[in-house]
């Protein structure tokens, strides 16, 4: 076994390269980008970033494990289309809890076909909170996004009706609240608009416009801007968890990012829509008796919207990769 896996090779320059670019084109919590990685021989460490984290919004860091998450199963897609089964170990050491994930480069494969159109979906995944068209998403399409959560430990249900209503009621009393809170808005003044250079953060382009008909409670931004007319019956879908701890959020990143994935595939388009799990008396009304609420989406089928920066690879190494490449087997 010893000389097994000795006969494996490391992941070359180019590979590693490519992984970590996957990785960061991952979404996060107003675009914070909260990951860092060192790599080791075969081995990627990927760690959370507490100094992105967001303590009015998120001072928990469930939104932060989320988003690095997903930032893993872009790492995961990546590794296998470059010829590698990824072995991934989630929270692998309890006295380091910033530890988020080891992603090891197992023995060499090919990628299968669903490996390859999942990675070729990660540069076209943005998130789109621009009006949908008012067309029906398909229920194979939702139950095959459905399947794509629960591959990855997790449930996706999609809000009927009523629920949906009740949501978004729920959304807009969280919006009302944080929206009173001047921690909240110094923290969001402070991750959007700006420097127009700037490599992380929400752009001012990305802002949604406001909604003409007062209906679809979105997360205001900036200064109000033109209102448009959305869809008046959003689809709204609900990511829960059984557990509630940094593993289920990683857990629960992982099932968002195959489900983005698997709806950019489709031709979807999709924003997050959290408020109401932003704030703790509102969050445990989200669940509707499935789970812990981690994430609610609107998907529709939307125009194309461009992406929003992401720093370059070697701003999210790890401060001590240096003196692991030096000392790695």
């Amino acid at each position: 076994m010893a000389a097994q896996a000795r006969s494996i090779p490391r992941l070359s320059p180019h590979t590693v390269a490519n992984c970590l670019h996957a990785a960061v084109a991952a979404p996060s919590v107003h675009n914070t980008q909260p990951w860092l990685f060192r790599v080791r021989g075969r081995q990627v460490e990927v760690w959370v970033d507490r100094d992105r984290q967001l303590p009015a919004l998120d001072p928990s860091g469930r939104q932060m494990f989320i988003s690095v998450g997903a930032a893993i199963f872009n790492l995961r897609i990546a590794m296998c289309v470059n010829g590698r089964i990824p072995v991934l170990r989630l929270l692998p050491d309890a006295t380091r809890p910033e530890l988020a994930a080891l992603v090891q480069a197992g023995p060499l494969t090919a990628p299968g076909p669903a490996a390859t159109v999942l990675a070729a979906a990660i540069a076209r995944r943005h998130t789109n909170r621009r009006p949908y068209r008012a067309e029906a998403v398909p229920w194979p399409v939702l139950d095959e996004l459905s399947g794509a959560a629960a591959a990855e430990g997790a449930r996706l249900t999609v809000a009927e009706p009523i629920p949906r209503d009740a949501i978004l009621a729920l959304t807009r009393t969280a919006d009302e609240i944080l929206r009173q809170d001047a921690g909240y808005l110094t923290e969001l003044a402070a991750w959007t608009g700006g420097d127009p250079g700037r490599q992380d953060g929400i752009p001012a382009y990305a802002y949604p416009p406001d909604d003409a008909a007062g209906r679809l409670p979105l997360r205001r931004f900036g200064p109000a801007r033109e209102a448009a007319r959305f869809e008046r019956r959003p689809t709204i879908v609900r990511l829960t968890t059984r557990g509630d701890a940094p593993y289920d959020w990683l857990r629960a990143g992982q099932a968002l990012q195959r489900v983005l994935l698997t709806a950019t595939v489709r031709q979807l388009a999709a924003s997050p829509v959290n408020q109401a799990l932003e704030v703790p008396e509102l969050r445990a009304l989200v669940g509707g008796g499935h789970g812990h609420a981690q994430m609610i989406l609107r998907i529709g089928y939307g125009d194309p919207v461009p992406a929003t920066p992401r720093r370059t690879v070697s701003e999210i190494l790890h401060p001590d990769t240096a003196s692991a490449e030096s000392g790695a087997a």
